[in-house]
């Protein structure tokens, strides 16, 4: 079966270790990859799509095609809005940071506190910030996009990152920021190290998993000193570097074989 793996042509050299290991896994199950940029204007025909921009609207198109698509096109919506995310985590009843959409400063309440806008990702469009001037500053940076702000939550910059194929927990690893950063990112300088969950945290992730029908996704909480977590963000397309560097093991290798199970499945199905 013939697939295309689509990726932002500038994350294309970024992520080419992992685009050649994937490829390399699908050939040894008889399948095969084509790298695509999402933004190329005609995108071939194929039997599926493993989708790893951050694109929603190109990803409900592609979807329209009627085959296989890993991950589904809502899936990639709401990752790629931080705002609809936390509101299907409060809906599903799990603890999420304190978030709410603003449009100006009078819409915050106190300082400091975290703003991001809803469509940035590893580590970028996210301040803390600790008076109104900061403020300031950040919503005239961004005054085209929606801007969140998050009640600001002591955790020594650690996070807990969950990776997730459907239902499945590939494994998880708490990531430590740099010195002096509240950022947690991995790529930012900070530090990882494998995490292993409890059984409330397995319901939370397993939970999250199922309402959004996902393949392979990452889920962040923040993890406060107490051991418990609040939900923070859902990511899609999720990088590994951390599962590697904690593991040393090839995430490829599952995420193929559960595409390949997948496949599989739907010929059955048919």
């Amino acid at each position: 079966m013939n697939g295309l793996l689509i990726y932002e042509l500038k994350e294309i050299e970024r992520n080419r270790s992992f685009i050649d290991r994937l490829i390399a896994v699908a050939n040894s199950l008889g399948l095969t990859l084509t790298v695509i940029d999402d933004q190329n204007p005609t995108i071939p025909e194929a039997d599926f799509i493993f989708f790893r921009a951050r694109n929603p609207k190109l990803a409900k198109k592609l979807e329209q095609r009627g085959i296989p698509m890993f991950n589904r096109a809502e899936v990639n919506v709401i990752a790629n809005d931080k705002l609809k995310a936390i509101q299907l985590i409060q809906l599903l009843g799990i603890d999420a940071v304190p978030t709410k959409k603003i449009n100006s400063t009078s819409d915050i309440g106190e300082y400091p506190t975290v703003l991001k806008t809803v469509d940035g990702y590893g580590g970028t469009q996210v301040e803390l910030v600790q008076a109104k001037e900061d403020a300031v500053v950040f919503l005239e940076k961004h005054e085209s996009q929606t801007i969140i702000a998050q009640t600001y939550i002591e955790t020594n910059a650690t996070d807990v990152r969950v990776f997730m194929l459907g239902e499945e927990i590939v494994g998880a690893v708490k990531r430590i920021g740099a010195e002096n950063s509240f950022k947690s990112n991995f790529t930012l300088g900070g530090t990882v190290e494998k995490y292993i969950l409890n059984k409330q945290q397995i319901a939370d992730v397993q939970k999250i998993s199922k309402a959004l029908k996902s393949d392979y996704i990452g889920i962040d909480f923040l993890l406060l000193p107490d051991g418990n977590w609040l939900f923070n963000e859902i990511e899609d397309p999720v990088g590994a570097r951390s599962y590697f560097a904690t593991t040393g093991q090839d995430i490829a290798i599952p995420i193929m074989n559960y595409i390949k199970k997948k496949l599989i499945e739907t010929e059955c199905a048919d």
